[in-house]
């Protein structure tokens, strides 16, 4: 038997195992306050546990898995990446060259803003936001994204 087929044996079995000796040995009483919602320890007032989730903590959230998943696929190629030579670099970098349009597109949506003093600046002609290299700017408008080189301006985004 190989070391791949003991282990795709051995390790359901003893999940298996450990599930069981778990459901025969560990103590059972469930009450009330196990299976209730949780703050901090006291019980909530009229349902206020049921509250709105703003959606974009959940665009936060889906953007940290997708970079999540960029490290987990550009790690095959890190590994070999002598012997993918030339063409796994170009595939690489059409790879980073599409997250990188991606995540440039939602910046010009403006799809990560949160805070309200940053929607307030936003409502403005246009906002820009300095990259901390070699003097390259970007500035982002409601309608696109234009490069420019060399100008030192900024913008604070906590005025009124």
């Amino acid at each position: 038997m190989t070391s791949s087929t003991f282990f795709l044996v051995f390790i359901p079995i003893l999940a298996i195992i450990l599930l069981a000796v778990n459901l025969i040995f560990a103590p059972h009483n469930p009450y009330q306050e196990k299976d209730s919602v949780f703050e901090c320890g006291f019980h909530s007032f009229l349902g206020q546990n049921r509250t709105q989730f703003s959606i974009s903590f959940f665009i936060f959230a889906l953007l940290f898995l997708l970079f999540d998943l960029e490290i987990l696929l550009v790690y095959p190629y890190v590994v070999s990446a002598h012997t993918n030579g030339i063409y796994g670099l170009v595939i690489m970098l059409i790879f980073f060259l599409a997250l990188t349009l991606g995540f440039a597109f939602e910046l010009g949506k403006n799809a990560l803003k949160i805070d309200s003093r940053q929607m307030v600046a936003l409502n403005k002609e246009a906002v820009s936001i300095t990259t901390a290299f070699s003097g390259f700017y970007f500035r982002f408008k409601n309608k696109g994204l234009i490069n420019y080189l060399g100008k030192n301006e900024r913008v604070n985004l906590n005025a009124p």
